[in-house]
């Protein structure tokens, strides 16, 4: 009788253990098959977020310059127009994320910054120029440097900047569904994320 019980307590302990690590396994596996499902999808959501703005401007440009012990004097002037497409990107193939299987946590290690780009058309109007003061390259330059600094400005103060933050969340929001879903936590600088809306609070 006493070999009987051990032999059944035996086979007992060989049934569990082989159920145990079936079990383990198979929980592995789930982990594995997850991690491989956030990785997609987190590549996924990895485009080109662009926002875009158009932004028009007439500028008056003169330049004056002294001949002769400042007797004479030469100058040169134009009217320009300006229509300017700006846009604010954020590049997410450049967003740098690290999947915690061990604790089931996705951690948003890095957002990229915005990035503006600013294209400018630029026409010249009711353009005069004396003969010792004529518009040279680098007066375009500077020109263009100056026009861009004014729409930079422009954009600042406009709303094309807040819109594309709005875009960005839109994107990481989707992160957090996915691991919601899942079952898995989303964090960035050691903040937990515990609904879609808490991702409106982010500060960049």
């Amino acid at each position: 009788m006493r070999n009987f019980l051990i032999g059944a307590v035996v086979v007992l302990l060989i049934v569990f253990g082989i159920r145990y690590f079936e079990n383990r396994d198979n929980e592995r596996d789930r982990l594995e098959a997850d991690t491989s499902l956030l990785q997609e999808q987190i590549k996924n959501v990895g485009k080109l977020v662009v926002t875009e703005g158009t932004f028009s401007q007439v500028y008056s440009y003169k330049d004056s310059r002294k001949f002769y012990l400042d007797i004479f004097s030469a100058q040169k002037k134009a009217l320009i127009v300006v229509n300017a497409k700006a846009t604010v990107a954020y590049d997410l193939s450049k967003l740098d994320v690290e999947i915690d299987e061990e604790n089931k946590v996705v951690r948003i290690l890095h957002i990229p910054e915005e990035e503006v780009t600013i294209n400018p058309e630029i026409k010249y109007y009711d353009v005069t120029q004396d003969y010792l003061n004529q518009f040279r390259a680098e007066d375009h330059n500077k020109i263009r440097s100056r026009i861009e600094a004014s729409i930079r400005k422009k954009v600042d103060r406009s709303s094309l900047k807040s819109n594309a933050q709005n875009r960005l969340i839109s994107e990481l929001q989707k992160i957090y569904i996915l691991t919601s879903t899942m079952g898995w936590t989303l964090e960035y600088r050691d903040q937990r994320f515990s609904k879609s809306e808490d991702l409106e609070e982010l500060k960049f």
